[in-house]
């Protein structure tokens, strides 16, 4: 069954909306970042990596976000054009505003964190007349990260963007992608994720991510019952991730389909839900059912927290289907299925 239809006939199949940061991975890891003296600067933040992935797969990928006036913001620019994600609506900021830093720990293979430098941030002063409706018409899709709703004028800009989606039948991905940085209070948080998730088609989030969304609704619910309060407001799917223990997509059906993580050696615990999201999608705009589209996403999931970097090593099409027959050949041929 289709659940959702993503029109063909755009010029973009999705336009990411958030922020373009820079990724600081310590190649002398399994230390604290204390003791780690040498970095691998990546592409990073959550819409642009989704852009990566998406472009690698082979969809057509636009952008809309703010970055620094400054070799940074040129570093970034560059990196879109090299996978092909058009640049237009990658603005630069006016008063000195830079990029954000995420300096990584891999302290082990199942412990990292995340030290995020978000103050003065370029992506968070995107502005309303910065939102082209023509631009979010071309796409197919316009996918909004919760990170850009933590701030003005960022906040606004999305909630203008998530209008002229919704006014001109591009259909709406909401990440809730919660950093703690930025926000002021868990009532703030509720009020923004939840104003977005009313409006969106697709929802992705952990279970944490839609405990915040939910604070000023209803607390307390079960999965089953969260999805069926945001199908209630229109959403077509739901997903909720709960780490090693998997995931499961919900269905405005009432059905749900449940998907476990490939087995893999990781390197790092981050970075796979990006990789997930774009496998998934990506299953999801070629028509696949929910559960090819989930095995699809689990995969390159797997692949990422077994990797390095994120953005630079997300991988192909091709790639991800020899990595599910190279896994079930090992483990079986229900490895990732619940």
């Amino acid at each position: 069954m289709g659940y959702i239809e993503f029109k063909k006939d755009r010029k973009f199949d999705i336009i990411p909306l958030g922020r373009a940061a820079i990724d600081l991975n310590p190649t002398d890891f399994y230390k604290p970042l204390n003791e780690s003296t040498t970095f691998k600067k990546y592409l990073g933040g959550s819409p642009a990596n989704i852009a990566v992935g998406m472009a690698r797969l082979g969809k057509k990928v636009g952008f809309i976000g703010k970055v620094s006036d400054d070799q940074f913001g040129t570093f970034i620019e560059n990196r879109f054009k090299e996978e092909g994600i058009d640049v237009s609506h990658v603005v630069r900021a006016k008063n000195g505003e830079k990029l954000g830093l995420t300096f990584t720990e891999i302290k082990s293979e199942t412990e990292s964190s995340i030290l995020m430098y978000r103050d003065s941030i370029a992506d968070l002063e995107l502005n309303v007349d910065e939102i082209d409706e023509e631009y979010i018409k071309s796409s197919a899709s316009l996918l909004i990260s919760g990170t850009a709703l933590s701030k003005s004028p960022s906040r606004e800009a999305a909630l203008k963007a998530l209008r002229f989606a919704k006014r001109n039948g591009t259909v709406v991905i909401f990440d809730i992608d919660y950093r703690p940085y930025s926000w002021k209070n868990a009532d703030e948080i509720s009020i923004y994720y939840s104003t977005v998730a009313r409006e969106a088609d697709v929802i992705l989030g952990s279970g944490e991510e839609f405990d915040l969304t939910e604070k000023l609704i209803c607390e307390g619910r079960s999965d089953r019952e969260t999805a069926y309060y945001w199908h209630s407001c229109g959403a077509k799917i739901v997903v909720i991730k709960h780490g090693k223990e998997g995931s499961t997509a919900y269905t405005a059906d009432g059905k749900s389909f449940s998907i476990k993580p490939f087995p893999v050696k990781l390197l790092k615990s981050f970075g796979g839900g990006d990789g997930y999201a774009s496998a998934f999608l990506y299953g999801l705009m070629e028509g696949w059912n929910i559960e090819d589209a989930l095995e699809f996403g689990s995969a390159e999931a797997a692949m990422l927290v077994a990797s390095h970097a994120c953005s630079e090593d997300m991988p192909g099409v091709e790639a991800v289907k020899k990595f599910i027959k190279e896994e079930k050949e090992q483990y079986g041929e229900m490895v990732a299925r619940a």
